[in-house]
């Protein structure tokens, strides 16, 4: 590979104008493939089978309705004061043309919903005072029942005395006409017990009569009994019926459309397509709905689903760390020209590489800060990489080496180890595919053809360009060295002192853990509305829902019940409200409210506010806690929504962090074990970055978590950390790490192979890379330090991670710690067991062999002098 590299940076230098010409060929067709391909990149962050992606699938066939994406338009009186009828009459036939957006479903009108909730209300009321008003009347009913009945009873108790006087009168008479029988007079009685049986018979049919009439009252009586009784049931049903939506409305008291004050109002837009499928075009023609038919006295904000932005590839704060790593370039090289080369070339690197990505995105679901990630990573290896080239060849032209045998060399050498470099950072990356995350694994393929680019523009445009460009990129100090032919003065090395290396192995351990501390409360999360820019309307949304309406307005949550049986029916409905009053129960829920059912009844779908925001761990455990209910009341129950899928997708990216780091530190070991031929090296280098990971990420929290430094830092409202950032981190931080393990060990290694003593290789091999090495790390951190105070809440925390860690790892790990161990170890610190070595190949990470067959002034033997050339 030297030598293809160093034939490679010869004839680009001999060739120029060739080269530049196919980079800007290139760089034509990125554009092109960019103008025809790009598409727009996705704003949220979705992980497929996650439980939050499978309730979704499930609706989008059971219960559509419910299962596309929704915002928030807030609206609120810029006095303070309630909205008047004519902002309410304006805004609500501006609520009707933006529910005829293309893409959007409807926009349901805030005063309408309260109008309606407050006639509900007043229905229930009206309702309660009726069956109250009808029980009375029934009470009346029966007591009339009751008196008539005792009337009746009155009436057959007359009957049967009368009855008993009959049968006892027909007794008497009877008892006569034996009488006169017996006396031989029937005949002169004859007429007279014949006018006693008329009258008895006449009072017989007058009792007959009356047992009639009795029995009539009697069946009347029977009848208005049932009447009343079916009435009674009646009310009964209607009096269940109001007492359920009773609970309803009271479980959903705290879900307002119009808040208290009457000053603000929120407008739910529900969109056709789920919440990541909606596209830019209709959030776009949504807001201008609202933006072309302003209401005096009214602000209108938008819920960060809805006006959701696109994060810029370059901003001021991103240019403004280009300067300051052309400014460090600058005090390095001591030339304008020498330090604008690696900005150059980097910048071209990008371009190709962010125009090569965005020309996917209409083919690729790409989340907004892919491309970013790439830009980040393109920006800051690609001037580190131009740079060790450029400074090796500028040591050895004021050495008096040939200018194109200089380039070859410089090519063949530094380029070697940049490829070496470039290759373990591409590795680490593409190893998040490991992760089984797609838009993770996207986004370690999209930042690898970054650094692969820029390590191929190093390895190519920049020996042209060094061709071009002759001894200019040498200052007039190293013009004037080299015309008078002087040496670099040579200071000799003296190892530290054991009790020094101790000490200093002891502060960086020290720090190390310090910082490290805050990394034990780590929580993930992705940012909300609280996050973002206080000017922004996301923000001005956000706040005015969680102080007029409730912070758990913001963070609602969708339950799914399976009813046993549809919900108009009786089974049905009593599941239904059972499972919402299970739900209403929850020590975190504040609200609930059922949203409808699926078209055959037996899918019912719940609104429940928490009772704090989104990024809340309150939230986050309601979350857990339903999904391990499992069921309420033995209805199964589900959770989707907004903010279960962001716990979803935090949750899924914890658990594949343990498995990426784990390859990453196997792979490293295994890549320095191979550089540096030793056990100690690799061990130590290993557990420096791992450290460095550690306090990057209890930096992290302890800003963007905890708050510390938030006014310097722009987080004015702290919550979990990006949920994909400690993932990122590993594989990039691993490969910067290495970067500098590599430009600062290989000396080391270098210098022991040829005879130097242990502790004496560490101090020179320390410093023939620091003063690269530092220059590397203060670019590359200018360039993520740029990224800090980006516009986007998602930007910021990657930005700081990246140049806070490069720092730390640099400063702290390699320049401090790393070699205060490979001290204290001694001749251990290269120790390889024989067996080993011979399964090991040689990998000539420097090009020494490529030294050895072209010989030049500037080599490996004697570091300190390299060091001080430069």
């Amino acid at each position: 590979m030297a030598e293809l590299l160093y034939r490679l940076g010869r004839g680009a230098a001999r060739r120029p104008f060739v080269v530049i010409t196919a980079w800007l060929v290139v760089l034509v067709g990125a554009v092109v493939a960019w103008s025809v391909g790009a598409g727009t990149l996705a704003g949220g962050i979705t992980i497929p089978g996650t439980p939050t992606a499978q309730v979704t699938e499930r609706l989008e066939r059971e219960f559509p309705e419910v299962a596309g994406g929704t915002g928030t338009v807030v609206l609120r009186t810029t006095d303070g004061t309630p909205f008047t009828d004519e902002q309410r009459a304006a805004l609500a036939d501006v609520i009707a043309e933006a529910g005829r957006v293309d893409g959007v479903e409807t926009v349901v009108d805030p005063f309408a919903t309260e109008a309606e909730r407050a006639a509900a209300e007043q229905q229930i009321a009206d309702g309660a005072a009726q069956i109250e008003a009808a029980r009375a009347e029934l009470e009346a009913g029966r007591t009339q029942l009751e008196a008539a009945r005792a009337q009746l009873d009155d009436g057959r108790a007359q009957l049967e005395a009368g009855r008993s006087q009959l049968e006892a009168a027909r007794a008497q008479l009877e008892a006569a006409r034996a009488q006169a029988k017996a006396a031989g007079m029937a005949e002169q009685a004859a007429p007279q017990l014949a006018a006693q049986e008329a009258q008895l018979a006449a009072g017989e049919a007058q009792l007959a009569e009356q047992e009639a009439v009795l029995e009539a009252g009697e069946a009347q009586l029977a009848e208005q009994e049932a009447a009343l009784e079916e009435g009674a049931a009646r009310l009964d049903a209607e009096e269940s019926r109001l007492q359920s939506g009773a609970a309803l409305l009271e479980m959903a008291r705290e879900i307002r459309t119009v808040s208290a004050d009457g000053s603000a109002a929120v407008a739910t837009v529900m969109f056709s397509e789920t919440g990541f499928e909606v596209t830019d075009e209709t959030k776009q023609a949504l807001v201008e709905a609202f933006a072309d038919a302003p209401v005096d006295g009214v602000e209108v904000h938008f819920s960060a689903s809805i006006a959701e932005e696109i994060p810029d590839i370059l901003g001021v704060g991103e240019a403004v760390g280009v300067l300051v790593a052309a400014v460090v370039l600058l005090v390095m090289l001591g030339t304008l020209v020498a330090a604008g080369l690696p900005i150059l070339t980097a910048l071209v690197g990008v371009a190709i590489g962010a125009l090569g990505a965005l020309s996917l995105s209409g083919v690729v679901e790409m989340v907004s800060v892919t491309p970013v990630l790439g830009v980040m990573l393109g920006l800051a290896v690609g001037i580190d990489y131009s740079l060790f080239i450029l400074n090796r060849h500028r040591r050895q032209l004021v050495a008096g080496d040939e200018l194109v045998e200089s380039i070859g060399l410089a090519n063949g050498t530094s380029g070697n180890a940049v490829v070496f470099a470039g290759t373990t950072v591409l590795v680490a990356l593409l190893a998040l595919n490991v992760t089984g995350i797609p838009f993770l694994g996207l986004m370690g393929n999209v930042a690898a053809a970054s650094v692969a680019i820029a390590v191929l523009v190093a390895v190519t445009l920049t020996p042209a360009l060094l061709g071009l460009l002759g001894t200019r990129v040498l200052s007039r100090r190293q013009r004037a060295r080299m015309a008078a032919h002087e040496a670099a003065p040579v200071v000799p090395a003296r190892p530290m002192s054991t009790v020094g290396a101790l000490g200093r192995a002891l502060l960086g351990v020290v720090a190390l853990g310090v910082l490290a501390l805050p990394a034990a409360d780590l929580r993930l999360g992705l940012p909300d509305g609280s996050s973002e820019s206080p000017d922004s309307t996301q923000y001005q949304a956000y706040t005015t829902v969680a102080e007029k309406f409730g912070p758990g307005v913001n963070g609602t949550l969708l339950v799914v019940a399976d009813l046993p049986a549809p919900a108009d029916d009786a089974e049905g409905a009593a599941a239904e409200l059972a499972v919402g009053r299970a739900l209403f129960e929850l020590d975190d829920v504040v609200a609930v409210a059922p949203v409808g059912t699926s078209e055959d009844g037996t899918v019912a779908a719940f609104q429940v506010i928490p009772r704090e925001g989104p990024s809340a761990e309150s939230t986050e455990d309601l979350v857990t806690h339903l999904r391990d209910l499992g069921e309420v009341d033995g209805v199964p129950i589900a959770v989707a929504g907004q903010t279960s899928g962001a716990i979803d997708v935090s949750a899924k990216l914890a658990d594949a962090l343990p498995r990426y780091l784990g390859v990453v530190v196997g792979l490293s070991l295994l890549i320095l074990m191979l550089v540096f031929r030793s056990l100690v090296v690799p061990l130590a280098a290993t557990l420096g970055f791992v450290a460095s990971y550690f306090a990057t990420t209890g930096a992290v929290v302890a800003i963007y978590q905890w708050g510390w430094l938030g006014s310097v830092f722009g987080v004015h409202s702290p919550g979990p950390v990006l949920n994909f950032l400690p993932t990122v981190l590993v594989g990039v931080l691993f490969g910067l790490a290495m970067d500098y393990m590599l430009f600062i060990g290989s000396g080391m290694r270098e210098a022991y192979a040829h005879g130097a003593p242990p502790r004496v290789a560490v101090v020179q091999g320390l410093r023939a890379g620091r003063a690269v090495v530092t220059a590397a790390a203060l670019i590359m951190a200018s360039v993520f330090g740029g990224f800090v105070f980006a516009e986007s809440t998602m930007i910021r925390p990657i930005g700081f991670a990246l140049a806070f860690g490069v720092l730390v790892d640099a400063f702290v790990v390699r320049m401090v710690v790393v070699p205060a161990l490979l001290h204290l170890a001694g001749p251990a610190a290269w120790w390889l067991p024989r067996w080993l070595d011979r399964l090991l190949p040689d990998v000539d990470v420097e090009g020494a062999a490529l030294e050895r067959r072209h010989p030049h002034h500037v080599t490996g033997v004697a570091p300190d002098a390299e060091a001080a050339a430069g």
